[in-house]
């Protein structure tokens, strides 16, 4: 197989693993999930959550990673041979979750363009859902390819794949060590700048102000796991891809905490200066903080280009800035979430780097295609609630269930132990094998629930055609695995 190529330093690995964690999650989505699950009060279970799911998966990860110090499909199959079979499945997950993630980046690579002329006019919201994206509400809108977004993914898949190809530290580690930076400079500088801004003061106190009644509320219990569990992109085998390529005098409770720490100090500005911008444009146009604040694409591609307007000539500024920064957190985020796949293309199949990449990233644009069809803004809302709110947490509870049951975490502790600024023990025990999964299990049950009582006939064909291909993809995998190996033994 050869000698497992290493980070060429600890700090190359952390700026890789803090952009595989900041991405579009931390920009967009998690000011509104602050904000509707109590402002101030939800960092208490935001704070449980990082402790309970956050830290003690990293370790996991972590600690398989520098145990085995090999692929994701040999690291499963370490524990039994069959245990391939979901290695390839979750890997599959994560190549899903990044075919429709770059559509996402793609309208922000639109974006960043029309952002120097504000093209986007006096009604963000008409140019968005009818100019850009021609959506329709049903599948109809397939056979519709929108070129403006198909050109932008077709660029950003090209990115990936110069980045990727040229390998974990000439590759990725080059692009991490400027950007992720970058991406934090911007960052802080556009929050501190918003909280400048007259009438930010009135998204400020909505920021701070806590409603401690929804303690109470499970709602918010799991809003704030559900945030940790997609902000850290756990469980898809990144972290435990990255972390075989560490040199063995690594101390990995630091490097978890570090990781925690920046993708959660970076999410927490965000929101400040997200909550901060949109009191200004309460107080600019008379609106109610509640009538200004949204999720997900709707803030990044309609409530923000609301406020470039308002802002003049420095909202033109401010517009550039913010859609770069978006595009530096999804191309980062990308890049990390076929690293797992393509590792274990290369070494399973006998391929080159570049030959791995090119297969990867050609089969993820030809996927892609269907997301920048008029159906696409569609697509993407039942590909991200099958994947997050059902498959995503079935492989976290099988990794739990084959790593910690079945292999143990005697073996882990003891590389966690190694060099270490914490004791890890019974403590990391309890949580991995017990309180961690019926947590992710209760999520699971919520997320299925959600899925079905939601579902119509179109809704239920896709579900369908993705359960079929993590079921049908991983065997074929594994018969191509098999029948390679025979062929060269």
């Amino acid at each position: 197989m050869g000698e497992r190529v290493e980070w060429n330093s600890n700090l190359t690995f952390l700026l890789a693993m803090i952009g595989a964690a900041v991405g579009l999650g931390n920009i967009w989505r998690f000011p509104y999930i602050f904000y509707s699950n109590g402002q101030g009060s939800f960092l208490i279970p935001y704070l449980v959550a990082i402790l309970i799911l956050g830290l003690p998966f990293l370790l996991l990860e972590y600690s398989l990673g520098a145990k085995f110090n090999d692929t994701v499909l040999n690291t499963f199959a370490r524990v039994d041979k069959k245990f391939k079979l979901v290695a390839w499945a979750i890997m599959i997950i994560s190549f899903l979750i990044v075919t429709y993630y770059l559509t996402i980046v793609g309208w922000d690579f639109n974006y960043f363009f029309l952002s120097f002329t504000k093209a986007w006019g006096s009604n963000p919201d008409m140019f968005f859902n009818v100019n850009l994206l021609q959506s329709t509400t049903d599948l109809s809108g397939i056979t519709t390819i929108i070129p403006y977004i198909f050109i932008a993914v077709l660029v950003l898949w090209a990115i990936v794949w110069f980045i990727s190809h040229r390998g974990i530290n000439e590759g990725i580690g080059k692009f991490t060590t400027v950007f992720v930076p970058l991406l934090f400079i911007l960052g802080i500088g556009i929050a501190i700048y918003d909280v400048t801004l007259p009438g930010a003061s009135i998204g400020l106190a909505r920021f701070l102000q806590p409603d401690w009644s929804l303690l109470t509320s499970a709602d918010i219990w799991l809003a704030a796991f559900g945030q940790i569990l997609f902000t850290l992109s756990i469980g898809i085998t990144v972290v435990l891809s990255y972390a075989s390529h560490l040199p063995k005098k690594i101390n990995l409770t630091r490097n978890a905490c570090t990781v925690i720490l920046a993708n959660c100090g970076f999410e927490l500005i965000n929101a400040v200066g997200v909550f901060s911008i949109l009191g200004h444009m309460s107080y600019q146009t008379g609106l109610s903080f509640d009538q200004l604040i949204t999720s997900g694409s709707g803030l990044a591609f309609v409530v923000f280009p609301q406020v470039f307007n308002i802002l003049g000539p420095v909202g033109t500024i401010l517009g550039i800035l913010f859609f770069f920064s978006i595009l530096i957190a999804g191309i980062t985020t990308a890049i990390s979430y076929i690293e797992p796949m393509v590792d274990s293309f290369e070494k399973t199949f006998r391929l080159t780097r570049k030959r791995a990449v090119t297969i990867v990233c050609v089969a993820g644009f030809l996927v892609s295609i269907i997301f920048t069809t008029a159906a696409g803004n569609l697509l993407i809302t039942l590909f991200d609630d099958f994947l997050n709110n059902f498959a995503l947490m079935i492989a976290i509870i099988l990794q739990c269930i084959i790593f910690a049951h079945i292999y143990g975490t005697t073996d882990l502790k003891e590389v966690l132990n190694r060099y270490t600024w914490f004791h890890v023990g019974t403590w990391w025990d309890a949580i991995i094998k017990y309180i961690l999964p019926i947590v992710i299990a209760i999520l699971w049950v919520i997320g299925v629930y959600d899925l079905i009582m939601a579902g119509n006939t179109e809704k239920l064909l896709v579900y369908a055609i993705i359960s079929i291909v993590l079921i049908v993809l991983p065997f074929v995998f594994n018969y191509l695995d098999n029948k390679i190996n025979k062929v060269t033994e």
